[in-house]
């Protein structure tokens, strides 16, 4: 199958470099799909997602397989040990442990299974709007011929000038920003940016993302030196309260010594010869 459409290719490719000699004015294009559907913010999140339900279903699979093997090793361990019977009614548990787990990988990882059904539903939906942007490009630029690099085709050579991916992105990346501008000024600012090609628009979003970083970094620099006051306020802070705690300690302490000497004084006995108000005996 894969020969028969690599002939194919051949020969249209072929026909059409027949006819790009005939004739001066034809033009061909090339796109490549995996490249815009990894640059698609959207796609990439639920790439993500996708690929973290893959590694569950592995993980349950591998489980699975585990339980297997532990159920065949014990068999092997109390074969000796097991009637005809029991050894038949284990066999068959294990039979239909393997079964389940054969249907639960087909499930998740056959040809229509839900890694194929999901991925199917990830990318259609771009796959979608690609076609129609292309359409659009190639009636409006002319294009005679617009290939995909990431097909099942082989193109031995393509020419950078002719790749209209970025092109094509720019498409996509500008529907999603209508969908979600908040304002009149963003829609603007969009609308403003729709007539411009593609040097153009590279730099002005190399301007925009030099702004940004410039702003990030005023930002970071900004929280530097507030962590850096904070940190210093806080040292302040807990030398004042050491020192708070050293003085009330210290006045506590004069406060007790004179609490205690004033305690003594009343407590100490009365002089010899005499009662406690200083007189003798009659």
């Amino acid at each position: 199958m894969k020969t028969r459409k690599l002939l194919f290719f051949s020969l249209a490719i072929f026909c059409f470099t027949q006819v790009a000699n005939a004739q001066r004015g034809v033009r061909i294009g090339y796109i490549d799909m995996e490249y815009i559907l990894e640059s698609v913010p959207e796609y990439k999140e639920a790439s993500t997602q996708l690929e973290g339900k893959v590694q569950r279903w592995k993980k349950d699979i591998d489980k699975k397989q585990k339980e297997i093997d532990l159920m065949t090793l014990n068999l092997s361990n109390e074969r000796v040990l097991l009637t005809k019977e029991l050894i038949e009614e284990r066999e068959e548990e294990i039979k239909i442990k393997e079964d389940e787990m054969l249907q639960y990988q087909q499930d998740r990882f056959g040809p229509n299974g839900d890694l194929m059904i999901q991925r199917r539903q990830l990318v259609q939906p771009i796959q979608d709007q690609v076609f129609n942007i292309v359409q659009e490009v190639a009636e409006g630029k002319k294009y005679d011929f617009i290939f995909d690099k990431s097909a099942d085709v082989v193109m031995l050579f393509a020419a950078k000038r002719n790749d209209i991916s970025d092109l094509v992105l720019r498409s996509i990346n500008r529907a999603a920003k209508r969908t979600q501008a908040t304002s009149k000024k963003e829609e603007k600012q969009i609308e403003k940016r729709d007539g411009l090609d593609l040097e153009e628009e590279k730099e002005v979003t190399e301007r925009e993302e030099a702004i940004e970083a410039k702003k990030n970094e005023r930002e970071k620099i900004m929280e530097q030196r507030k962590k850096e006051r904070d940190s210093i306020r806080a040292v302040k802070k807990a030398e004042f309260d050491a020192r708070r705690t050293r003085l009330l300690e210290e006045r506590q302490r004069r406060k007790d010594s004179i609490l205690n000497a004033s305690g003594n004084r009343n407590s100490s006995p009365p002089g010899p010869g005499g009662d406690d108000n200083g007189e003798g005996d009659n």
